[in-house]
């Protein structure tokens, strides 16, 4: 593989392998070590793949990793670190960044349970189609479809209650 090869495939495909790593863990700077991860080993056994076969090489890579990184060790101790000082807030936290909308959609989105924020965040925020959901995830596309439903009903039980700025002008 060529610099000029590698960089065009970068360019490419860091942007949406950052944000499905960072669905995954919550956490931008793990998300940014797993995907420059993915990429690294992706070079390191020199495969050449068409372009779009690399690309979803790399988003089955990353979803791996992210799924390892849950599992690791390291992750379950901040897990419980931050469950033990969790009644302890050391800095107040501004009501006006609560009130921003994308905070809010964003934080009903990671209160899902897993299977479904996945699957939310693939097919909404990727933009794939439940057969391509499915196979990067291996799942049935029934079982997709079922999990969009639940998350999407949770969504909307979450979110019900907020007066949105930017529909109050909208007509109906």
């Amino acid at each position: 593989m060529d610099e000029e090869m590698i960089d065009e495939l970068m360019k490419k495909h860091t942007a949406i392998l950052l944000r499905v790593a960072y669905y995954y863990t919550k956490n931008l700077h793990t998300a940014e070590d797993i995907v420059q991860d993915v990429f690294i080993k992706y070079f390191q056994k020199k495969r050449s793949l068409q372009e779009d076969a690399a690309g979803k090489y790399l988003m089955k890579m990353t979803v791996n990793k992210a799924k390892d990184h849950l599992k690791s060790w390291h992750f379950q101790k901040l897990r419980f670190q931050e469950k033990w000082f969790a009644g302890k807030k050391v800095m107040p936290v501004d009501p006006l960044v609560l009130q921003d909308e994308e905070d809010m959609i964003s934080a009903a989105i990671f209160s899902l349970p897993m299977k479904q924020r996945e699957v939310i965040a693939h097919y909404y925020l990727e933009g794939l189609t439940t057969r391509e959901v499915a196979q990067l995830l291996n799942l049935s596309e029934g079982t997709v479809k079922s999990r969009l439903v639940k998350g999407r009903n949770e969504l909307k039980k979450k979110l019900e209650m907020v007066e949105w700025e930017v529909l109050k002008n909208e007509p109906l």
